[in-house]
């Protein structure tokens, strides 16, 4: 039972240390999954640039009536691989083209926010800079040698990664040596917007537990009062 106990606690410990030992500096990710427009803005950067090549097989479309799309409006702007409403998110591209491609097949995305947190998203998908010496001529700030080229250098533009020494420390900044096509407000919000959308892709219905949550601790909590005195009144006699 204690070595049990000694690997749990390992495995609860390892996300920490790790975490820890990085020294990652996270921003943190402006999102709500109660603002619909954004949600709606987030689903179609994600079709357009990253149903590409990641597929979100355990999200089906007609659950985009969620936040607030009609059927016709998900055949007409967002399935661009699927026919049918009821159909998952996937992706045209077989995976062992991508795996010759890319080096790897490109993970699904349907989870990722869970597994990887919102704030790691959101600064990944802004840390992006030129690397000469990487394959795709990307690198990233939060995963380094990331093997994912940068679909989305022409809205944000080109960065590059500066290193300035002071004394016996190192500082690194990200400095945007080429404009693309949005401003840097305007990145960081469509990010958001793309952020948001892959949180609600994570448990569409979070939502709604949360709600049902709430309604819970309010019928247990008047509930309890009732046993409380339903107690008082079957043992008053009892001595």
């Amino acid at each position: 039972m204690n070595i049990i106990k000694k690997l749990l606690l390992l495995a609860l410990a390892a996300p920490v240390v790790a975490q820890a030992n990085v020294g990652l500096h996270l921003d943190k990710a402006p999102y709500d999954l109660n603002d619909k427009a954004s949600l709606q803005r987030g689903a179609k950067t994600f079709v357009n640039y990253c149903l590409s090549c990641h597929s979100a097989s355990y999200m089906r479309y007609n659950r985009l009536q969620d936040i607030g799309l009609t059927n016709d409006q998900i055949k007409d702007n967002l399935m661009f691989a699927a026919e049918k409403v009821g159909e998952p998110m996937n992706v045209a591209m077989k995976k062992e083209d991508a795996k010759v491609w890319f080096g790897a097949t490109p993970p699904d995305l349907t989870v990722i926010a869970r597994s990887r947190g919102a704030d790691f998203l959101y600064t990944y998908l802004r840390g992006f800079y030129r690397d000469d010496t990487r394959p795709t001529g990307w690198n990233n700030t939060v995963f380094d040698k990331v093997g994912m080229p940068h679909v989305l250098y022409s809205l944000q533009g080109d960065q590059e990664l500066h290193v300035e020494k002071h004394g016996e420390h190192e500082t690194s900044k990200l400095v945007l040596v080429k404009p693309g096509t949005m401003t840097a407000p305007e990145y960081d919000a469509m990010v958001a917007d793309l952020v948001n959308y892959l949180v609600y892709m994570g448990e569409p219905a979070q939502q709604i537990r949360m709600r049902l949550g709430v309604y819970v601790l309010l019928f247990l909590a008047f509930f309890g009062v009732v046993a409380y005195y339903l107690k008082k009144e079957f043992w008053k006699d009892i001595h």
